[in-house]
């Protein structure tokens, strides 16, 4: 068997270049770290329904705190890995990336957890539930939120109040219209409303859309023409049925 050691050369110094190719791309592309600095830190916190609870600054400053705000500092030892793990145990935070680029920035990607109700309770407890039911601590930076007042207690909060202001929010007339809620000692819901001097008794936390609905068309048909005032109690408690209270002279 003879060989072709021309063909086999040529099929060699192929491979070496192509080698040498992939490494060009990979090793000389890649940026510097020992020699590149941090120059700026981009932090993008990506909008939320509602207003939300963090801020470039806020974010700045728990980064600070734990010794990992990355400005001026060498990028061999930036860890993107560990301001993450410290961004995530803030429990506003529901999301976070962070990376580095080859013109020495630092840019960090955030979506916070999205604010559905603001709880306070008869008890004098204050704090937040998200839009799946988790427990927020309460804080200063609060946005404009729906109210839940009265006898709540955490577990009432994630099964009940949770799904009942889901449903206002997702119903752009009831989202505009409601205020506040107020839960009574008995777990019954009560419903005050921005227009209109009076007080919705929902009853039990079940079947708020029908309920709803119920009072929409009164609103519509009812006290459109009687007066908005001319009522301090409707309850739609019971299907099929609207009972009103009318306000003393």
């Amino acid at each position: 068997m003879t060989v072709n050691w021309r063909k086999t050369i040529i099929i060699l110094l192929d491979v070496i270049i192509a080698v040498y190719l992939a490494l060009a791309v990979t090793v000389f592309n890649r940026p510097d770290d020992k020699a590149t600095v941090c120059t700026e830190v981009n932090i993008q916190i990506a909008d939320t329904p509602g207003g939300g609870f963090l801020t470039p600054a806020e974010v700045k400053r728990l980064l600070e705190k734990q010794r990992l705000y990355p400005l001026a500092q060498p990028m061999q030892f930036v860890s993107t890995r560990q301001m993450e793990e410290a961004l995530l145990k803030n429990p506003y935070v529901a999301e976070t990336e962070c990376y580095k680029t080859q013109n020495g920035h630092i840019c960090i990607k955030l979506t916070q957890r999205q604010p559905l109700l603001h709880i306070m309770t008869s008890k004098g407890e204050q704090y937040y539930i998200d839009k799946q039911g988790d427990i927020l601590p309460h804080t200063r930076l609060a946005s404009n939120l729906l109210v839940a007042t009265g006898s709540i207690t955490k577990g009432y909060a994630q099964k009940w109040l949770t799904n009942v202001a889901n449903q206002i929010q997702s119903d752009r007339f009831w989202n505009e219209q409601t205020e506040q809620l107020n839960v009574l000692a008995d777990g019954t819901l009560e419903l005050v409303p921005r227009v209109g001097d009076h007080v919705v008794y929902l009853g039990a936390p079940r079947d708020i859309p029908k309920k709803l609905e119920r009072l929409r068309k009164f609103y519509k048909y009812g006290l459109s023409h009687a007066g908005w005032n001319r009522y301090e109690r409707i309850s739609v408690e019971f299907g099929n049925q609207i009972i009103c209270k009318k306000r003393n002279s």
